[in-house]
């Protein structure tokens, strides 16, 4: 009967995995701005949230909160609907 895996033998060892919790962009000196709001003029902030191909980065990869994410996501759809950001990247 044959194994199953027949590898050279023992177990794995895991590895260590750290989860580091990522800053969310929208604070400002440690604190969030009230109302919660991003301008859709400030192309700057929302180019870093979106990928080369223009779409929007999610929240894992930003460490944003879902509030926030939701304000992001308005913002840059108000940019694209104005012209100043593309709908598709380069």
């Amino acid at each position: 009967m044959a194994k199953f895996g027949g590898g050279r033998g023992g177990a794995r060892k895991k590895k260590s995995t750290r989860k580091v919790k990522k800053k969310d962009p929208l604070y400002v000196d440690g604190e969030r701005p009230r109302p919660l709001y991003v301008d859709y003029k400030n192309l700057e902030l929302l180019s870093k949230l979106t990928n080369r191909h223009g779409r929007i980065v999610g929240r894992r990869k930003t460490g944003c909160t879902a509030a926030s994410q939701n304000a992001i996501t308005v913002a840059i759809k108000r940019a694209r609907f104005m012209a100043l950001m593309p709908y598709v990247g380069d």
